[in-house]
């Protein structure tokens, strides 16, 4: 049997974790954290979900041990943990900055690179309907928690017929043309806010939608989530970047996967995936 590996990284950038919603990969996080060296760790907003957990999400024991686990890097392994604040956490907001030993909470972070520096931002900023509707964003989220919900049993209906999972959220997000349009505007002002910083990239989450990429002149990287992508940035020890799958990792790092991790990519068998569904809810109206 291949031995277990342990790789060692200069820093690994997480966002979109959501703890205590129902879909969090609270599991998967901990196993890739867990067993990976990082001289920092960036929490770039959406850890917790605290709009989750008021609408009576529940907090389980796999989001403890998350806690736990970035815990025991800072206190064992002398990990620098930077948490800037998301828009379903923005509770933090009013106590910024906070530094407490090595651990510090803060609205923005500029990483120092090599290659230049790099604005760490979740991002929540540059979606207006979050910024300025705040009550539209929430009913937004709901959606998005009955989407999943719909989406974990159909999934279950495709284990069943020996298939993949597969997203509604990212085929939508592929191939629906205002969300499409969204993400690229979403992509253009925050390369513009780096520029506007002097920075040479810049680092965010929100949108869900992991990006290794240039927009303009601006390196422009997104963590994706842990909810649906289960995806990290991670800088290596030559300072380069990289967009990481939690399977990616998995298969270098020679280790079983916890649970249920990917979903298909969203141009992967999405038109069976999409019949299948249709002819399930045929079988079930003629039912």
């Amino acid at each position: 049997m291949p031995e277990k590996l342990k790789p060692r990284f200069k820093t690994i950038f997480i966002s979109d974790l959501h703890l205590g919603a129902a879909d969090c990969k609270a599991e998967q996080a901990s196993h890739f954290l867990r067993h990976s060296q990082c001289e920092k760790l960036v929490m770039n907003g959406d850890i917790i979900d605290a709009w989750a957990l008021l609408r009576g999400g529940r907090w389980e024991k796999p989001h403890t041990h998350f806690i736990r686990t970035v815990l025991r890097k800072m206190e064992k392994e002398n990990t620098e943990v930077i948490y800037t604040r998301g828009n379903h956490d923005d509770v933090l907001e009013r106590f910024l900055p906070i530094a407490i030993d090595n651990l510090c909470i803060v609205q923005d972070h500029i990483h120092e690179s090599p290659h230049g520096r790099y604005l760490v931002i979740h991002g929540d900023g540059f979606d207006h309907v979050t910024t300025n509707h705040k009550w539209a964003a929430k009913v937004g989220a709901i959606g998005y928690d009955t989407l999943l919900r719909i989406n974990r049993l159909y999934n279950v209906w495709r284990q069943w017929r020996g298939k993949p999972p597969f997203s509604f959220a990212k085929w939508v997000k592929a191939r629906v043309k205002g969300a499409v349009s969204f993400v690229g505007k979403y992509e253009e002002q925050l390369q513009q806010l780096a520029t506007e910083k002097g920075c040479r990239g810049i680092i965010c989450g929100h949108i869900h939608t992991p990006a290794d990429k240039k927009v303009g002149d601006v390196h422009y990287l997104n963590s994706g989530d842990w909810v649906e992508s289960l995806t990290a940035v991670v800088e290596h020890l030559d300072r380069t970047f990289e967009v990481i799958t939690y399977d990616e990792w998995c298969r270098r790092t020679n280790r079983q996967p916890r649970g249920t991790s990917g979903y298909l990519d969203a141009d992967d068998d999405a038109d069976d995936s999409i019949a299948d569904l249709q002819g399930a809810f045929d079988a079930g109206a003629a039912a």
